[in-house]
């Protein structure tokens, strides 16, 4: 009898919709937080093997290729725009394409908990700023305000979490908002 493969973890669907009469603020951060354990539910109990497998040829897009570069886009975003920090992306750092193509079944679970950690340190620092002040951070030496960094953030989520329902559900059938 083999060994049962390391999975990520399962985590039940706990989540709450976003209020329908929230203010803008708690609307925009409801949304993004929404998206965001959307991710870790539909990537639950997936082994490092289901992670990087790309399921519709041609393309080589994985789950985990998606996992890396929204926990290098959270780091981008919140620490280095929001809070002006200049750290460097986890997975891009040398290679542009990297987050997405330099992916493997040794760190793929490892990526995942990168995720995780990345989180818990860009929700602290999204706390602070107003929504429209400018923020310390630029975006190709423009002023941008916490506002659009939210908006830009679930645009970007959307996309992706699009992908990632495809993938599952070419690699065992799963699917579901």
């Amino acid at each position: 009898m083999e060994a049962a493969e390391e999975r990520t973890p399962g985590i039940p669907d706990t989540r709450t919709g976003p209020p329908f009469m929230a203010g803008e603020r708690e609307s925009l951060e409801s949304w993004l937080e929404f998206y965001r354990e959307t991710l870790l539910l539909k990537i639950g109990g997936l082994t490092a093997r289901q992670l990087c497998q790309s399921a519709v040829p041609p393309s080589t897009l994985t789950i985990a290729g998606i996992v890396r570069h929204l926990t290098d886009v959270e780091r981008y975003w919140f620490s280095n725009v929001v809070a002006g920090t200049a750290q460097r992306p986890r997975h891009r750092a040398t290679d542009r394409d990297a987050d997405f193509n330099a992916y493997s079944t040794e760190t793929a679970l490892a990526d995942v908990a990168a995720y995780s950690e990345e989180l818990a340190q860009v929700r602290i620092l999204a706390a602070a700023p107003a929504l429209d002040a400018p923020l310390p951070g630029r975006r190709h030496g423009q002023e941008l305000n916490l506002r659009w960094v939210y908006t830009h953030m679930i645009e970007e989520y959307a996309r992706h979490l699009g992908h990632v329902d495809l993938l599952r559900e070419c690699l065992d059938g799963t699917t579901g908002y």
